[in-house]
């Protein structure tokens, strides 16, 4: 869940996506004498006439800011604002942990001058327009200050500091909360480190429910303060703009917050009653409504609400969100190649700057499903290299390395079902089964150190084993891979008891999935038959956006059908896991049925590789396969392979399209992935991403 637009605050909301130039004043009006610093006159004209009245033609948030810092600190330095200048300028800048670290040295020292010049001053509280005139400037000055050095300490992972300023800035009473809600932030802090105990931050309880009934406490505190306070802002309303109807603007940020937390709890009404509050106040947050109606199955809405919230996204340097997940649903859609495309052109528009690590992530799982593993385990090596930092999002560093460590799982036991799928043959070639073995226990060390690691993280019952969650950073499909091994009855109970009790009507169907698929690891298949019949018959499965599913509901029946010894059954269901998601098929470890066409000058060796691979060559028509067209043609160095695939009733399931060869084992082997759309083109995403 990401932070209330990437700002965060009601003030710079109301006032655009450049809040902080609009908001800079002509200058700062002369302060009454008893709410003037103690210092000498000429120094006060100083900053009045040679610092404040240039602040009018002045962005704070400017190119320019840096050099406008030099020069008024050159006239005062111990006059804050040239220190806010350099701060702001500074944490504009940032993209990494250096960044910021440098940025929160200005940012602190204009905080404490301002602090110790203008005291009287921040801690006036008035509904007189004459008194509350003079010193108009100086809170949200102090707010934009302190916010800016809260997102500082947030982004170098220093949630001590941040609480610490919290606190210090409640102190001052400010009787509107311009760029800072603090209890906002308290609870948005406290929730960000819900999986931590006092024992690591004081301000924290010591559970996951504790710390989540916590941070509402801070909301509901939230919203006293706004109506403590409104009955002052209400008398001010007439003569300053930001402060008219100033009490529900507020309640809408306390909203956003709301809505995190009763996401992350399952809590369905309540989220869905402050979503719609803030889609009534045309404020609603995309990003995080997609992901709330994601977790509900409801995968249709949230990629158009995925659409809006990359037309909302603000463009600053932090994780899009909605490019993450859009890319898990395009793998729900069986269009993982869809999905590579964004992720490349996130990583292209990124560079190295927050988020391209999370971008590189997408890509490797987008390439895991469309079958191209050594392409995946590079884009995952990149993401395990890179240093990311976590800006403005409720994901952390552990949700990052565990998505990284379950996709290597992932990717070890699709290595081991390659050889399965390449070599016919496997089962008695001595060669292959020494590199199935070594490659069956690299797959053993990756789950035994996700397992060490995974031990450790309290936050796996509500996050990983319901499947859906807003915190989540995986698919539900890879959680099967991370619990397929490991304490089948544990789990049959577990996902039992959540299809019967999830207040989720369009989940309940995963959860009977992984029971029936569940029951087939202990070779109970004529248990998991009648389950995955039920599950089949759901009507609330869109053919759309869950072909993922379907296609692992027939796999999983022709898994049954061949252990029940049914070969017709295990036919039909192979030929509809391959018409709804033929990436998939290779990795099964069941040939696939299908009728070859080959044509043209054809290459003997190409042919013989081809023909080595585990595929069903039949030529009965009466048994459900599809026709698979290879033409051979040019000779040399321009040696093509060209190639496409029908189904029963003519229609493209792998679309005609060609590439070129040299070696012919290595010719042979690609063919036979291409026959099962691993590596081909998609006209759609080609479209989309061009």
């Amino acid at each position: 869940m990401t932070l209330l637009s990437g700002i965060g605050t009601t003030y710079a909301q109301n006032h655009g996506a450049n809040a902080h130039a609009d908001r800079t004043p002509p200058k700062m009006p002369q302060l009454p004498p008893n709410l003037m610093p103690p210092h000498p006159a000429n120094k006060m004209d100083a900053r009045y006439f040679n610092i404040d009245a240039k602040r009018m033609i002045e962005d704070v948030n400017g190119e320019d800011a840096l050099p406008r810092s030099r020069e008024f600190k050159r006239i005062d330095s111990t006059y804050y604002v040239g220190w806010m200048f350099e701060g702001a300028y500074k944490y504009n800048h940032a993209a990494d942990y250096l960044g910021f670290k440098n940025a929160a040295v200005p940012l602190e020292h204009a905080l404490d001058l301002m602090e110790h010049d203008y005291a009287k001053g921040l801690s006036t509280r008035t509904g007189d327009v004459m008194v509350f005139y003079p010193v108009r400037i100086l809170v949200p000055d102090y707010t934009m200050i302190a916010y800016y050095l809260m997102n500082c300490y947030a982004n170098t992972d220093q949630p001590d500091k941040v609480y610490k300023l919290l606190r210090r800035t409640l102190k001052w009473k400010f009787q509107a909360s311009y760029y800072m809600d603090c209890y906002n932030h308290l609870a948005w802090t406290v929730h960000r480190n819900r999986f931590y105990t006092s024992a690591k931050y004081p301000f924290l309880k010591n559970s996951i429910d504790e710390n989540e009934k916590l941070a509402n406490r801070y909301l509901d505190t939230s919203l006293m303060m706004i109506d403590k306070n409104s009955a002052i802002n209400e008398q001010l309303g007439a003569y300053v703009p930001f402060l008219r109807d100033y009490a529900s603007r507020e309640k809408i940020g306390v909203y956003h917050y709301k809505n995190i937390i009763y996401s992350y709890s399952f809590n369905i009404d309540s989220a869905t009653y402050y979503f719609e509050q803030m889609r009534k106040a045309s404020r609603l947050p995309h990003n995080n409504y997609a992901n709330f109606r994601s977790i509900c199955g409801d995968f249709r809405t949230a990629e158009s609400e995925y659409k809006l919230a990359a037309i909302q996204d603000p463009g600053d340097k932090r994780l899009q969100e909605w490019a993450y997940y859009t890319s898990i649903l395009d793998i729900y859609k069986a269009k993982p190649i869809l999905g590579s495309g964004l992720a490349k052109n996130m990583i292209k528009s990124a560079g190295s700057t927050p988020g391209y690590g999370w971008y590189n992530i997408a890509l490797a799982r987008c390439m895991s499903y469309d079958g191209q593993i050594t392409e995946s385990n590079r884009y995952i090596d990149k993401a395990a290299e890179f240093k990311e930092l976590h800006i403005g999002t409720t994901l952390g560093q552990s949700h990052y390395d565990f998505s990284i460590q379950l996709l290597k799982l992932i990717n070890k036991e699709q290595a081991w079902q390659m050889e399965k799928f390449e070599h016919a043959n496997w089962w008695y070639n001595p060669s292959v089964l020494l590199n199935m073995t070594q490659k069956l226990s690299e797959k053993y060390l990756q789950q035994f150190l996700i397992i060490n690691q995974f031990a450790q993280n309290p936050e796996r019952d509500r996050v990983i084993y319901k499947l859906f969650s807003t915190e989540s950073t995986v698919s539900w499909d890879e959680i099967w891979y991370l619990v397929h091994d490991f304490s089948n009855d544990y789990f049959i109970k577990r996902f039992q008891k959540e299809a019967e009790t999830d207040n989720r009507q369009y989940i309940r169907k995963y959860f009977e999935l992984f029971v029936a698929r569940l029951k087939m690891q202990q070779g109970k298949y004529k248990e998991a038959k009648p389950i995955l019949d039920k599950v089949l018959r759901d009507p609330n499965t869109d053919a759309d956006y869950e072909k993922l599913f379907t296609a692992r509901v027939y796999q999983a029946q022709a898994e049954c059908a061949k252990e029940l010894k049914n070969v017709s059954q295990q036919n039909d269901w192979l030929y509809r896991l391959f018409i709804t998601y033929p990436q998939l098929v290779p990795f099964t470890g069941i040939p696939m049925n299908m009728n070859l066409h080959i044509s043209g000058d054809v290459d003997p060796a190409v042919e013989k590789r081809l023909r080595a691979c585990n595929i069903n060559w039949v030529t009965n028509r009466s048994i459900p396969a599809p026709d698979a067209f290879v033409i051979f043609s040019g000779s040399g160095k321009n040696k093509d392979i060209t190639y496409y695939v029908l189904d029963q009733e003519g229609k493209y399931i792998v679309a005609k399209q060609s590439f070129t060869w040299q070696k012919p084992e290595e010719a042979g082997t690609q063919l036979a992935y291409r026959l099962f759309n691993i590596g081909s083109k998609d006209e759609e995403a080609d479209k989309d991403t061009n």
